[in-house]
């Protein structure tokens, strides 16, 4: 069956950056004293979805590009210093391992960690959406801390 493309991997990569700086902008706009304390409606605090998405990101890639899925661990980074410091590196690592993709690889069915059988094109939009969604509660709680979040079309 031949397959139509639809986006290349590079375009992928680079509206994956796009939404990565645009959080990183997002995590950098909290108040040091509200980073890991403030919660919204029984909400995580947004250090919480930060350290999540930085638990997801690399991880996920080494799974996509070895085929082997180590258990990933949550990311305990413990000051916002840290968390964009984190953020810096893995955008490097994102970038080497995006590109060691092979074109076929887009279409293959794995089981990420043992528990999410998808191809690998729905896995690496899952990534992307559990960023944005989580992205987006921390607009709420910006919102609600009275600081205007970064405007979400600009990445």
């Amino acid at each position: 069956m031949a397959h139509t493309l639809v986006i290349t991997p590079e375009q992928f990569l680079a509206a994956w950056q796009g939404h990565r700086t645009l959080t990183r902008r997002t995590i950098a706009a909290f108040p040091d004293d509200k980073l890991f304390s403030y919660s919204v409606g029984g909400m995580r605090p947004f250090s919480d979805l930060a350290n999540e998405m930085l638990s997801m990101a690399v991880p996920t890639l080494k799974g996509v590009v070895t085929g082997t899925w180590t258990k990933f661990e949550d990311a305990k980074a413990a000051t916002k210093e840290e968390i964009l410091a984190r953020w810096d590196k893995d955008t490097g690592t994102i970038n080497t391992l995006f590109a060691q993709i092979p074109a076929a690889r887009w279409q293959e069915v794995d089981t990420a960690f043992g528990q999410w059988k998808m191809p690998i094109y729905d896995l690496m939009n899952y990534v992307v959406d559990n960023e944005i969604h989580h992205r987006g509660q921390g607009y709420v709680f910006l919102r609600a801390l009275g600081i205007e979040p970064p405007p979400f079309y600009e990445r």
